[in-house]
C-alpha cells in the first residue's frame, strides 16, 4: 500500500497491481478531507487573527492548532493525493525526503498542540500560582514553542529512513528502508508511542486532575462553607456566594468541555490508524490491505477537519464572526463579543476566573 502506511513500508518488493476502484475511492476521500481541512482551518484562522487584539490564551492555542492542521492538509494530505493520482511518486530524492519529513511534522504538531492546550488548561486550574507567574499572554507561549520544537526535531529520522528507491527495473518510489529485519516493527512502535500513546497518556492525566480539581473546589468547598455558615446562623448572607460560584464554574467548564471534546475526537480518529499500523507491522501474516484497511488508514486525517469546527461550536464570538463572514456581511460591534466564556475570560490569573 502506498498511502499513509508508506510511513512504514519496508524495503521494496514486487510491485502490486493497482486496484482502480479503490484508488478512485481514496482520491475522492483525500480530496474531500483536503477541502474540509483547508476551508475549516482557513476560515477559523482568519477569524482568530482578526480577534488577536483580545489576546486570549485559548485563541493563541487555536491559532497554532489551525496552523498545525493546515500543515497536515498541505504537506500530508495534498502530497498523498497527488501521489495517488499519478500512481507513482514523481520527483527527485530530495523531494521524497522532504515530503516524508513534512508529513510527520504535521502529525506531531497537531498531536502535540492538543497536548500543549490541555497542559495549559491543567496549569490554569490546578496550578494557578504557576500560571500567574507566566504573566500576560505572549506569542512566545512555552507549551506552544515546545510542541513545535518537538515536532520539528522528532521528524528528522524521516529524512534518513525514506529515499527514492527502485522498486522494479526503471520504476522508482519513495520508500522506507530498514537495515535490520526488526527495523519496521521498531519504527511503527516508536511512532505509535510518540504520536499517539504518550500524548494520550499526558492528556488523560491532565483531564483527570482538572475534573478532580473542579469537583473539589466547586462542590466540596461549597459544602464546607454551607456547613460552617449554618453553625453561625449566617446562611442568608451567603446565598449570593453560591450564585457567583455557579456562574464562574459554568464559564470555567465550557473551555474544559471543549478541550475534552477535541481530545475524544482526536482519540477516535487516531486509534484505528495506529491499531492497523501495529497489526500490519507485528503480524507475520497481516491481512490483505483492502478497502477496510485503507479506509481505516485515512480516518486519521479527519482529526484535522474537526478541530476548527469544535472550537467554533464552543466559542460564541468566533461562530458569530464566522457566520458574518460566510454571509458576506460586516460584523456589527457587539459588547458580548468582547467577552467570550470559552476563551476570552480566561485572561484572569485567579483559579476561579481562569475561564
Amino acid at each position: 500500500d502506498q498511502k499513509y502506511s508508506n510511513n512504514c513500508n519496508i524495503t521494496p518488493g514486487p510491485v502490486r497491481v493497482r486496484d482502480i476502484s479503490l484508488a478512485k475511492a481514496e482520491i475522492g476521500i483525500l480530496g474531500l478531507v483536503l477541502a474540509l481541512t483547508t476551508l475549516g482551518n482557513g476560515f477559523v484562522l482568519w477569524v482568530l487573527l482578526r480577534r488577536r487584539k483580545y489576546n486570549a490564551p485559548m485563541h493563541l492555542f487555536m491559532v497554532n492548532l489551525c496552523v498545525a492542521d493546515l500543515v497536515v492538509a498541505f504537506f500530508q494530505v495534498l502530497p498523498q493525493l497527488v501521489w495517488d493520482i499519478t500512481e507513482r511518486f514523481q520527483g527527485p530524492d530530495v523531494l521524497c525526503r522532504s515530503v516524508k519529513y513534512l508529513q510527520i511534522v504535521g502529525m506531531f504538531a497537531s498531536s502535540y498542540m492538543i497536548v500543549a492546550m490541555t497542559v495549559d488548561r491543567h496549569n490554569a486550574i490546578c496550578c494557578p500560582l504557576q500560571a500567574y507567574k507566566g504573566g500576560a499572554v505572549s506569542c512566545w507561549n512555552t507549551p506552544i514553542m515546545v510542541a513545535w520544537g518537538l515536532a520539528l526535531v522528532l521528524s528528522v529520522p524521516q529524512v534518513f529512513i525514506f529515499s527514492r528507491s527502485e522498486v522494479s527495473p526503471g520504476v522508482f518510489e519513495c520508500w522506507g528502508n530498514f537495515a535490520e529485519p526488526w527495523g519496521l516493527k521498531a519504527y511503527v512502535t516508536w511512532m505509535t508511542i510518540a504520536v499517539f500513546l504518550l500524548p494520550t497518556f499526558i492528556i488523560t492525566v491532565c483531564q483527570v486532575r482538572i475534573f478532580r480539581e473542579i469537583h473539589d473546589n466547586i462542590y466540596l468547598k461549597s459544602e464546607r462553607v454551607v456547613s460552617a455558615d449554618m453553625k453561625k446562623n449566617l446562611v442568608i448572607f451567603h446565598f449570593p456566594i453560591f450564585k457567583k460560584q455557579a456562574s464562574v464554574s459554568k464559564a470555567m467548564s465550557k473551555t474544559v468541555r471543549m478541550t475534552l471534546v477535541i481530545v475524544l475526537v482526536y482519540t477516535l480518529c487516531w486509534s484505528p490508524f495506529f491499531i492497523v499500523q501495529l497489526w500490519a507491522a507485528w503480524d507475520p501474516n497481516p491481512p490483505d490491505q483492502g478497502v477496510a484497511f485503507t479506509i481505516l488508514m485515512l480516518l486519521a486525517s479527519l482529526n484535522s477537519c474537526t478541530n476548527p469546527w469544535i472550537y467554533t461550536a464552543f466559542s460564541s464570538s468566533v461562530s458569530r464572526e464566522l457566520l458574518a463572514l460566510l454571509r458576506c456581511r460586516p460584523k456589527l460591534p457587539r459588547r458580548s463579543s468582547m467577552h467570550d466564556h470559552s476563551s476570552d475570560i480566561n485572561t484572569s490569573t485567579t483559579k476561579d476566573n481562569q475561564y
